[in-house]
């Protein structure tokens, strides 16, 4: 018998997900090993590499890892320690035009990763050492894969191709597989919140909170005019059958997508959780993406990034409107603080036991909950 039996039941008598998935550090540590780490987590933006050459370190649960770019403009990932001594190789964003160098020892690594210095490995006058073998010792690259301008890794190599993962979010959106334009100055920013990182999902899944916590969004996009989205095991979510692009007040407006059903998507917009821990939502102008970078069991940096339909969009005759709309979004999320902070402060309630869930309202936040109970339901440190 686990903790989590109760969350798994259909969601008329389900419990959402224990204290102790949000409050004990043991518990965390058994959940980035499975749920962060063992599945395909969004680690950065493929802005973040934008040429041959660049550089992006980030950590995942702990974990060092390099985004880079190669100069066959692919995107890789690899852990970020040297193989000589351990050393975290790369300790800033930036060009590594002759490769990436350890800053202990000098051993330096081609953009594909392989080894290609040691400096006097052999001794004073020698670079070379015959039990010092280059190929075998390149950097331990991660499984990786780039979809709607995020960098996904796959820590552990376990889990299913990405394409296999995510096949029918790729379909519902297969209209927004287009070349993105991202603008890293205006259309990025960071919030560091107090609170664990699958809070920031639980609220960011439902629409039944806007009349309170978002009433200007709710003044125009009601509650009423949202629905779920439920795919169990993979991701979750909302849609809106409103959705107003930013105007600017001469009627200028970002370029749309090409080829959209305007039916569907003139004014519909979707919001869903890449599970475990990307929020993504499309728009006819623009895409954004939140990533959760969870830097322990109650703290979570959450880093988004705003990609756009054309290099006309992303240029400085549009720089006001994709400002308006950074801070419109801006706004949103930064409501959504006070919920979440409260929510993680609320576990430390003895008593409570999870919660309970509106059938109506909470469907793509029991999905979640499910997902998460069953990637966890054998682990010994819950029973």
């Amino acid at each position: 018998m686990t903790l989590l039996n109760e969350v798994s039941q259909p969601i008329e008598t389900a419990n959402g997900l224990p204290n102790p998935l949000y409050t004990d550090p043991a518990v965390y540590a058994e959940e980035s090993r499975r749920l962060l780490l063992g599945n395909w987590s969004g680690i950065a933006f493929e802005g973040d590499v934008p040429e041959a050459g660049d550089v992006y370190p980030v950590e995942l649960a702990g974990i060092p890892l390099i985004v880079v770019r190669g100069r066959d403009a692919q995107v890789r990932v690899f852990e970020n320690v040297c193989r000589h001594r351990g050393m975290v190789l790369v300790q800033e964003p930036g060009k590594a035009r002759q490769g990436m160098r350890c800053p202990y020892h000098s051993w330096t690594y081609d953009l594909n990763g392989r080894l290609v210095a040691t400096p006097l490995v052999g001794g004073p006058d020698a670079n070379h050492h015959p039990c010092i073998d280059k190929p075998e010792l390149g950097l331990l690259e991660v499984p990786s894969h780039t979809y709607l301008g995020v960098v996904y890794a796959n820590v552990s190599g376990n889990a299913a191709p990405f394409e296999e993962r995510h096949s029918k979010l790729m379909k519902r959106w297969q209209e927004f597989n287009q070349p993105l334009f991202f603008d890293g100055s205006a259309s990025e920013f960071t919030l560091d919140v107090a609170c664990n990182w699958k809070l920031a999902v639980e609220n960011y899944c439902e629409a039944y909170h806007l009349p309170w916590i978002h009433p200007d969004l709710n003044s125009y996009s009601r509650i009423e005019d949202h629905y779920n989205i439920v795919e169990p095991g993979a991701y979750s979510g909302q849609g809106t059958t409103v959705f107003n692009p930013t105007r600017s007040e001469d009627g200028r407006m970002l370029d749309t997508f090409t080829d959209l059903r305007e039916a569907w998507w003139n004014g519909q917009a979707e919001y869903i959780v890449l599970y475990p821990n990307v929020l993504a939502g499309v728009h006819r102008d623009h895409i954004f993406a939140m990533l959760l970078l969870p830097q322990g069991v109650d703290h979570t940096i959450e880093r988004v990034g705003i990609f756009y339909a054309s290099e006309r969009a992303a240029s400085e005759d549009f720089a006001d409107l994709r400002t308006v709309n950074a801070r419109q979004w801006r706004l949103v999320f930064d409501e959504d603080i006070q919920v979440v902070e409260g929510m993680q402060r609320g576990r430390k309630a003895p008593h409570f036991d999870g919660g309970r869930f509106s059938p109506a309202m909470d469907a793509a936040t029991h999905c979640f909950h499910a997902w998460v109970a069953d990637s966890l339901g054998e682990a010994d440190i819950l029973r």
